[in-house]
């Protein structure tokens, strides 16, 4: 069994555009499977629905800000991917300000819509676990396809297990 490390934002502001919440790419030696995600808001009480989606992307990746993967046990080495601004392989970051070129491929259960005031949750059932194999083309973003009524205050986060 792989070791397992989550990347996230608390309390970010949104660019007021369609935007990739979560960016990892694996590496040439490290693949990774999507354990968890999730999204939510806090800034407001008002009922309102929001798509989400789960995809991959080849070049051009999404321009995104630098997040070191968190660990999930004391004692075990820092993730293989590292946090990483031009989503290349190896890397991932949170909060794109640019998409990038790439196209945006469906990925798994793929898109789904939620209510703000409830969040979104996704974990895999086994047969249901998401991978991407060490040396892939492709990244995976955690996306939100049309900009969100209101801007601030989301979190959001990916737990990933590393296999080597």
């Amino acid at each position: 069994m792989g070791l397992v490390y989550t990347v996230s934002g608390a309390a970010i502001t949104l660019a007021n555009q369609p935007v990739t919440l979560v960016w990892i790419n694996p590496s040439a030696a490290v693949g990774i499977e999507i354990v968890r995600c999730w999204v939510s808001q806090s800034a407001n009480a008002t009922s309102a629905q929001q798509r989400v989606q789960l995809n991959t992307q080849v070049t051009v990746f999404p321009t995104v800000t630098a997040a070191t993967p968190q660990k999930h046990s004391f004692g075990h080495e820092a993730s293989g991917i590292v946090g990483g601004t031009a989503g290349a392989a190896g890397t991932c970051g949170i909060n794109a300000s640019l998409e990038g070129a790439g196209a945006k491929t469906l990925f798994g259960p793929g898109q789904d819509s939620f209510n703000v005031l409830n969040g979104w949750l996704y974990v895999p059932t086994p047969k249901e676990l998401l991978r991407l194999m060490a040396g892939s083309a492709s990244g995976f973003g955690l996306h939100l396809p049309v900009a969100p009524a209101t801007l601030s205050n989301w979190s959001f986060g990916v737990s990933y297990e590393e296999l080597k």
